[in-house]
């Protein structure tokens, strides 16, 4: 797979991101590692950076560019356990990559924000600390790269063997410190950072996406 070819592409839209190249082909490297050995992505962050942990799930779990159809020996599963709705199964289910926005269990956020001293600020942690296991990645998206929330989170995952994917603007903050790779985008007003993880977000999940699916 030419992981030239994304880089190019996005450097071309987005020549300011030039220098992001080499830490997103080794953020890349790490996610494919990931998957390639049945583990998962666990996404975090505040606000829009909240708004981008969805979005990447979204781009992760179900097709992107590419339609991902399930495979022949799947499909002949699903019809052995119900004719009609497995073969119904077999045409519409897309091929997935195992990835978990944290913001998104209301239930168990708000319960344990409400039993735990300091929970609001535990929330992420609490669910390394469930869902994580060593081989598993956490990615942490602050633009400032000093979210408190999404810091204890990278604590609990270095802890339990998870590698740790910085996604920040140029100051980098001590998320870049602490993760095994940072992608710092050029910038420091929080929008324009944002504006810029799009697209580096967008990349990863199409070089994800052309290796397992195409």
């Amino acid at each position: 797979m030419d992981l030239q070819k994304h880089i190019g592409l996005l450097t071309e839209r987005y020549p300011a991101l030039a220098v992001c190249k080499e830490d997103i082909i080794k953020a890349y490297n790490i996610l494919e590692e990931c998957f390639l050995n049945g583990n998962k992505l666990l996404i975090a962050g505040n606000g829009g950076s909240c708004a981008d942990a969805e979005h990447i799930v979204g781009e992760l779990m179900k097709g992107f560019k590419l339609k991902r159809k399930c495979s022949a020996q799947f499909a002949e599963k699903l019809k052995k356990v119900d004719e009609n709705r497995g073969t119904e199964l077999a045409e519409s289910l897309q091929g997935g990559l195992p990835a978990i926005a944290l913001n998104g269990h209301q239930a168990l956020n708000t319960a344990f924000i409400n039993d735990v001293s300091g929970g609001g600020l535990l929330t992420y942690a609490q669910q390394v600390y469930g869902y994580g296991m060593a081989g598993d990645v956490f990615l942490g998206i602050s633009t400032s790269g000093n979210s408190k929330n999404v810091l204890n989170a990278t604590v609990v995952a270095r802890a339990m063997g998870l590698k740790v994917i910085g996604l920040t603007g140029a100051k980098g903050g001590e998320l870049s410190t602490v993760s095994d790779v940072a992608i710092k985008v050029p910038s420091t007003e929080t929008y324009m950072i944002q504006e810029l993880h799009l697209p580096v977000y967008h990349t990863l999940c199409l070089m994800l996406e052309e290796r397992f699916f195409s």
